[in-house]
């Protein structure tokens, strides 16, 4: 079986996004946490994103700037087989990326079961809320940034019930960047 895992990037006092939907703050970047983000993205899988995630991820990772800037990350993306779930989007350009427009706890249950890389959630905080609730998710990684917005979007926006986690392993980086690994508890 196939286990799904959430990557995403939280501020200290736990917004994923500004009210705006801003992630720049997200961007600490130094040698040491470029060299995480990197052997990170040789892990593979098959990237999962909601549509606002996805027309964020399709506007930078195919182009130019994106291989310029991040060459090993943006030839590894744009390689990865990719599905995208939205009930708007009519059709998606990307490269190896299929259009899900089905019930997503459903969609992701048949996709787990079959054979295949694990699938990774990147961003896409409606669907990371409502996989939580669904209890689909295998494995949280948290890159906490430390940075304070006092306002934003959580993570975990709407999630009806608590949700118990238990802490794999955690690394510190130079830039301030903490990286936790957790999993559901029980």
């Amino acid at each position: 079986m196939r286990k799904l895992t959430v990557f995403n990037n939280v501020t200290l006092d736990g917004y994923f996004t500004s009210t705006e939907g801003d992630m720049s703050w997200a961007h600490r970047r130094d040698p040491e946490f470029n060299a995480f983000v990197q052997d990170n993205a040789k892990g593979g899988g098959v990237l999962v994103f909601g549509r606002v995630t996805y027309q964020m991820m399709a506007g930078y990772w195919p182009t130019q700037l994106a291989r310029e800037q991040n060459p090993v990350v943006a030839e590894r993306i744009n390689a990865q087989q990719k599905v995208v779930f939205s009930r708007t989007l009519s059709q998606v350009s990307w490269q190896n990326t299929a259009l899900l427009k089905g019930d997503l706890a459903t969609e992701i249950s048949t996709l787990k079961r079959q054979a295949g890389p694990d699938l990774v959630v990147l961003g896409s905080g409606r669907l990371v809320a409502q996989l939580a609730a669904a209890r689909l998710v295998d494995e949280y990684q948290l890159v906490m940034v430390p940075v304070v917005l006092g306002a934003g979007r959580t993570l975990f926006e709407g999630l009806p019930e608590r949700l118990g986690l238990q802490l794999l392993s955690s690394r510190t980086f130079g830039n301030g960047n903490v990286f936790l690994r957790y999993a559901p508890a029980g």
